[in-house]
């Protein structure tokens, strides 16, 4: 009888030690996740201020205006301290980066010093003016490295955890990707001396604004799931999951998801009128099979399909296997930039895999448009000559203050760069100067 109270203590002692292991390997687990989803979203945060430090930068160089320029200069001086706060949460404390630090905070010096002077009395010099396009260069040199060790920590699945530990370590030995990759960044960043420095869809609504063209009969959770199968273009043997928003949402919605072999979707859809809100599909996507221009046909199926009318693409783009469009909806001849759907589809069997149209449904109205006080050559006059136009339309864009305003869209080269820019129809005010994106580059490794 003892001998089976023993045997019965030490089976429960060792379940107990069993599972506290378990438990404390769990947490162990947690706490290298989370930190590693940290890392990761601390760098690809790096990457995209960079790309929009790169931008911001060119924009700059398009402008004509002391009203554009100052606020421009003091967005880029406000993003080069968010790439700052990126880089301070990498695990890099042992890797020496301090030229990149520099460089960054050298472009928001300059920045913030010549935006808060009044250019109205004295404008930007020939020298200053030479050092944006310094900046502007070096600023395209820094984004491509960042997007070179991007795709391959993509690509290849790499672990940041990995580079704690190689830097804590001292693991010079090792072939890690990720620190080769930011060596490479400083080493070129050495390059550049101090005495360079001397002394987002444009147009589109910023803010967020209260939805008001959601409309229509409420939608029961039969009809949302039905709605969610069209909108997902499952078949009707797929499972879908549907969830209502809680109390106090900004606007009722049904959430729908489904996941089958190796997709997973997700979709937000409006109690008030089964509107779609945004739709996200993560898949897999194959080499391409259909060109960019039928991924747009795709598109725009899609839009009539689900009675989005009188919307026209304005912007395509080719990522890798993806297509991504953006279109806006016209009321008569003019493109009313606030009420955009943003679209993207695999370009290897035309699939819709994302879509978002809360801009659309937060700003859509029929509108009492003014006509322009400008001809379309007097506004020509109002853009930097330097700028060779190529394109021209008029439209409602949304300006710096959140307002809606009647402009005369230019699209323009200057250097090797393409710019739209935002001529006020009704003052002559340059409202806004967007760089478009030049043609995606294809890194080391990719497809």
């Amino acid at each position: 009888m003892i001998r089976w109270i023993i045997i019965t203590v030490l089976v429960v002692g060792v379940g107990a030690t069993g599972i506290w292991g378990y438990q404390e390997h769990q947490e162990k687990n947690a706490i290298l996740i989370q930190a590693e989803n940290t890392y990761q979203r601390a760098f690809h945060d790096l990457s995209y201020h960079m790309d929009l430090l790169h931008d911001k930068l060119g924009t700059t160089l398009a402008m004509n205006t002391r009203q554009q320029i100052s606020p421009q200069l003091a967005d880029i001086w406000r993003i080069t301290s968010e790439a700052h706060n990126d880089v301070g949460q990498l695990p890099l404390a042992l890797l020496p980066f301090n030229k990149t630090e520099e460089f960054l905070s050298n472009i928001g010096e300059f920045s913030y010093r010549t935006a808060v002077r009044d250019l109205e009395s004295e404008p930007l010099s020939e020298d200053e003016v030479k050092i944006l396009e310094t900046l502007y260069k070096q600023a395209g040199e820094i984004e491509n490295e960042l997007r070179n060790v991007q795709h391959l920590v993509l690509e290849n699945n790499l672990r940041w955890m990995d580079v704690q530990l190689a830097l804590s370590t001292n693991d010079t030995q090792s072939d890690n990707t990720i620190i080769d990759g930011f060596k490479t960044v400083e080493e070129n960043v050495k390059g550049y001396t101090e005495g360079n420095f001397g002394p987002s869809l444009t147009g589109t609504s910023s803010e967020n604004h209260p939805y008001q063209f959601i409309n229509g009969d409420d939608l029961t959770e039969k009809e949302a799931l039905n709605q969610a199968k069209n909108l997902f273009q499952v078949e009707d043997d797929i499972e879908i999951t549907i969830a209502k928003s809680g109390e106090g949402a900004e606007v009722p919605v049904y959430s729908a998801s489904y996941q089958a072999d190796n997709t997973h979707g997700y979709l937000d859809l409006s109690e008030k009128g089964g509107h779609p809100l945004s739709l996200m599909i993560n898949r897999e996507v194959k080499e391409p099979k259909i060109s960019l221009n039928e991924g747009m046909e795709n598109a725009k199926k899609y839009l009539e399909k689900h009675n989005f009318d009188d919307m026209e693409i304005f912007q395509s783009s080719q990522y890798g296997n993806y297509g991504v469009y953006n279109f806006l909806y016209k009321q008569g001849d003019v493109r009313v930039y606030p009420d955009a759907i943003q679209i993207k589809v695999a370009l290897d069997n035309g699939e819709v895999l994302a879509f978002s149209s809360k801009d659309y449904f937060r700003n859509h109205q029929e509108r009492d448009i003014p006509d322009a006080k400008l001809t379309v050559e007097d506004a020509k006059e109002k853009v930097n000559p330097n700028v060779k136009i190529q394109d021209q339309n008029i439209a409602v864009i949304e300006n710096d203050l959140g307002e809606e305003v009647l402009a005369y869209v230019f699209l323009g080269v200057l250097g090797d760069d393409t710019y739209r820019i935002f001529i006020d129809a009704i003052t002559g005010i340059e409202a806004k100067v967007e760089k478009l994106k030049n043609a995606e580059l294809k890194y080391k490794g990719s497809v």
